[in-house]
C-alpha cells in the first residue's frame, strides 16, 4: 500500500498540534512536519493563505486537500486511514457521544483555558478570577461526565480523548490543582499511558513552560 503524503503545518507544543500528531500515530500514518512561526506571523505569509486563507494552524494536507480545525482534522485521520473505526465510531450513538465530547473541548476546556492561561503568551498576565471559573467548570463537569467511566465517551479510547488530553494537558507548565477533580486524575493518568503519540510529544509541551510564567511588573 502507498504510504499517503500528508503535509502537517504546525506548532509542536499547543494542544491542537499535538492532538493531531498523537491521532496520526494511532492511526498509523506518518506526517511531514512543517513548523509555522505563528509568533513571527508566518502564517500570514502568501503561501500559507493559498492553503488556509483562515491561516490557523493546524493545517493537514493530503495529496492536495487542506484541512484545518484540529478536531475535523482528527476525524479526517482516523474516517480516511484507521484500521478500524475505534478511535471514531461508525454507529450514530456512539459517534454522537464522542462528537458531543469534542465540541466540549473545543466550546468549554478549550476556551476556558484560552481565556484563562493562555491570555499570557499575549498580555504576560493571566486572565481574571471569572476565567479561572471557566477552567474549574470545565473540569467540574468533566470530572462529572468520568463517574464510573475509564474514557470520556464510551469504553475505549477514541479521538475525543485524544483532544482533551491535549487540551487539559497544559496543566503541566502551569500551576492547577487536579487532586480536587479525582475522576479527570485517574482518566488522566490512564491517558497518558494508552494514547499513542504522548511522551512523543511530550516534551514539546513542557517546553512551553517558560513562556507560561508571569511578566513582572
Amino acid at each position: 500500500m502507498e504510504m499517503p503524503n500528508l503535509d502537517l503545518y504546525y506548532m509542536p507544543s499547543p494542544g491542537a498540534s499535538r492532538a493531531v500528531v498523537m491521532t496520526a500515530k494511532a492511526v498509523g500514518v506518518q506526517l511531514h512536519k512543517k513548523v509555522v512561526n505563528v509568533m513571527a506571523k508566518e502564517q500570514l505569509n502568501p503561501e500559507f493563505l493559498k492553503i488556509n486563507p483562515q491561516h490557523t494552524i493546524p493545517t493537514l494536507v493530503d495529496d492536495g486537500l487542506a484541512i484545518w480545525e484540529s478536531r475535523a482534522i482528527l476525524i479526517y485521520l482516523v474516517e480516511q486511514y484507521g484500521k478500524d473505526d475505534s478511535l471514531y465510531p461508525k454507529d450514530p450513538q456512539k459517534q454522537a457521544l464522542v462528537n458531543q465530547l469534542l465540541q466540549f473541548d473545543l466550546a468549554t476546556l478549550y476556551d476556558a483555558f484560552a481565556s484563562y492561561y493562555y491570555k499570557i503568551l499575549h498580555t504576560g498576565k493571566i486572565g481574571p478570577p471569572e476565567a479561572l471559573k471557566k477552567v474549574e467548570t470545565g473540569f467540574e463537569l468533566l470530572n462529572t461526565f468520568l463517574e464510573g467511566q475509564d474514557y470520556v465517551a464510551g469504553s475505549q479510547l477514541t479521538i475525543a480523548d485524544i483532544s482533551i488530553l491535549a487540551t487539559i494537558s497544559t496543566i503541566e507548565v502551569v500551576d492547577f490543582d487536579l487532586k480536587k477533580y479525582p475522576n479527570v486524575a485517574r482518566w488522566y493518568a490512564n491517558a497518558k499511558k494508552v494514547t499513542p503519540g504522548w511522551e512523543e510529544t511530550l516534551p514539546d509541551l513542557l517546553a512551553m513552560k517558560p513562556f507560561f510564567q508571569p511578566k513582572e511588573d
